[in-house]
């Protein structure tokens, strides 16, 4: 096994660094979308997409253990972050096809986001129903073979250069939350549908309020059942919390070893907190991986939590060392690639994929088996 993954290894580090691409990953719009559409297809093209995806639908039906490889080496490369326009398609709703699709849904729609043919973006959170999705009010009204869609959706990343949008719907207005639900493949074309990108006080509108209007998609897109998209956004949600981050942690642990290797001697201090830094991403990094094994052909389970509040908390902490560190005026921290706009943005990581307040009480209740607080 060791033989085959270092052979694994050395193979996937020679492609990557042939081929990483030289240019910088524009952050938003048109650019982003052919950037990354292409960066995806290269990957397909060479045998690198979906490296864990069942090879019925265009993956390579390789092991967890060959995934973590993968994302090791393309942090070492130095390749594009994989928080781009395809994270979503690529760790929540391929993922999710994956697990609760049809067959007729995974053919029409994994294959295509394998090749980089098409992005994805997610609505889910609502204006007042954030973290809270059983409360959310976007509606869907059956009408023959059809849902009609009616409300809002914001904080939808990519949605304005997406082509499909994983969508969370109150298909049923009476009945309670575990049955109320629709989990909708909505294509981003539809008549009726309105996107509005947010821009935020990190610059780049990546986030959108999307707006529908009588919207109308086949029952055929609805993913796991009709009322049943509770049971379908928790699969979402555990891949979003538990699996999805691996490589932006690599990444993060990466980022802490270039900043240690930065800090002079002379900030016995800082080089302390950067060292304890290095600690604890390492820790967080072997629970990550422990878990990603473990979760191996399966749903990720509420533990996930556990991964989703601790990778959101290290990168706060690595950016807010790296801006103090550098200095909010030098060269490494300004402009969309500096560590000031990461610092900006990794105020949003303990808020996306629910609160940190809403995983810890996840990883009270359902991981720890503590008596829940009254609602």
């Amino acid at each position: 096994m060791n033989d085959s993954i270092d052979r694994f290894r050395a193979t996937a580090r020679a492609w990557l660094e042939a081929n990483v691409p030289a240019e910088t990953a524009p952050r938003d719009g048109p650019e982003a979308r052919a950037f990354t559409l292409r960066w995806q297809a290269k990957q397909a093209e060479g045998g690198w997409a979906g490296i864990a995806w069942p090879e019925d639908v265009g993956g390579r039906g390789l092991s967890v253990l060959e995934q973590i490889v993968w994302f090791e080496e393309y942090v070492r490369a130095g390749a594009p972050s994989v928080l781009s326009p395809s994270f979503v398609g690529l760790n929540h709703a391929g993922p999710t096809l994956i697990a609760c699709g049809s067959p007729e849904q995974k053919a029409r729609h994994l294959p295509e986001i394998l090749r980089g043919e098409v992005l994805w973006c997610q609505g889910f959170s609502e204006p007042g129903s954030g973290s809270d999705l059983g409360s959310l009010r976007c509606r869907a009204t059956v009408d023959g073979d059809e849902l009609v869609v009616e409300g809002q959706k914001t904080w939808s990343s990519w949605a304005d250069i997406g082509d499909w949008q994983e969508l969370l719907v109150r298909s049923d207005p009476e009945a309670r939350t575990s049955k109320a639900l629709s989990w909708v493949i909505m294509p981003m074309d539809a008549p009726g549908i309105t996107v509005r990108p947010i821009e935020t006080m990190a610059g780049p509108a990546t986030f959108s309020e999307v707006f529908y209007d009588d919207v109308r998609v086949s029952l055929d897109n609805v993913v796991g059942g009709l009322n049943n998209g509770w049971a379908t956004a928790m699969s979402t949600l555990g891949f979003e919390r538990g699996t999805a981050a691996l490589a932006l942690l690599i990444e993060c642990v990466h980022q802490v070893d270039t900043l240690l290797a930065d800090c002079s001697p002379r900030l016995p201090m800082l080089r302390a907190r950067l060292a304890g830094l290095r600690a604890e991403g390492r820790s967080v990094l072997a629970m990550n991986y422990r878990f990603a094994l473990e979760s191996e052909n399966a749903v990720p389970d509420a533990s996930g939590s556990m991964i989703r509040l601790a990778f959101a908390e290290f990168a706060q902490k690595v950016s807010a060392a790296a801006v103090e560190l550098y200095g909010i005026d030098a060269a490494q921290t300004l402009g969309e690639r500096g560590w000031g706009y990461e610092y900006l943005h990794a105020f949003s990581e303990t808020i996306a994929g629910g609160t940190a307040e809403i995983q810890r009480n996840i990883i009270g209740e359902r991981v720890l088996g503590l008596p829940r607080p009254p609602r």
